[in-house]
C-alpha cells in the first residue's frame, strides 16, 4: 500500500477489528482488516478465511484477504471486499462454538491432480493492486 502511495496508519491496538487506516486524498478515512494464509496451510484451505466476528456492516470498512499459495498471473491472490460485500458473500455460523462468527471460501480443490485454484464466482474481487483506495 505504502508503495503504491496510500496514506497508511497501523493502530497500536487491534481491538475493533483494524489493521491498518488509510486516509483517501479527499480526506476521509477508511478502516482495514488483513487477512491472510500462508502457502503452508492445509491442502484445500489455501483461501479458506473462517471464524471472523464480524456481526454487523460498517461503513468505511475494507476487508483484504490474502492466500500466498494461490497464484493469479505470478502473483498470489488477494480479494479486497467492502463490509457490505463481505457479508453478502460469506456464510455466517448458525451454531456450534463459533456461533455468529462468519467465513469465506475464496478457492476451490481438484483432489485428482492435487491442485487449489480460486473460486471464478469471486474474480470481481481479485486485486492486483490497491486503486480501490484511491
Amino acid at each position: 500500500m505504502l508503495k503504491e502511495g496510500l496514506d497508511v496508519y497501523v493502530p497500536l491496538v487491534d481491538d475493533f477489528g483494524v489493521d491498518a487506516v488509510i486516509r483517501k486524498p479527499d480526506g476521509t478515512f477508511i478502516e482495514v482488516q488483513i487477512k491472510a494464509r500462508s502457502k503452508d496451510v492445509v491442502f484445500g484451505d489455501a483461501a479458506l478465511f473462517a471464524a471472523i466476528d464480524f456481526p454487523e456492516n460498517r461503513k468505511n470498512y475494507f476487508f483484504i484477504f490474502y492466500s500466498e499459495r494461490l497464484d493469479q498471473k505470478g502473483l498470489p491472490c488477494t480479494w479486497i471486499l467492502s463490509s457490505e460485500e463481505f457479508i453478502q458473500e460469506c456464510v455466517q455460523n448458525k451454531n456450534g462454538k463459533n456461533v455468529g462468527k462468519r467465513g469465506i471460501w475464496f478457492n476451490g480443490k481438484n483432489t485428482k491432480n492435487n491442485s487449489e485454484h480460486p473460486k471464478e464466482r469471486f474474480n470481481q474481487y481479485l486485486a492486483s493492486d490497491f486503486s480501490r483506495f484511491h
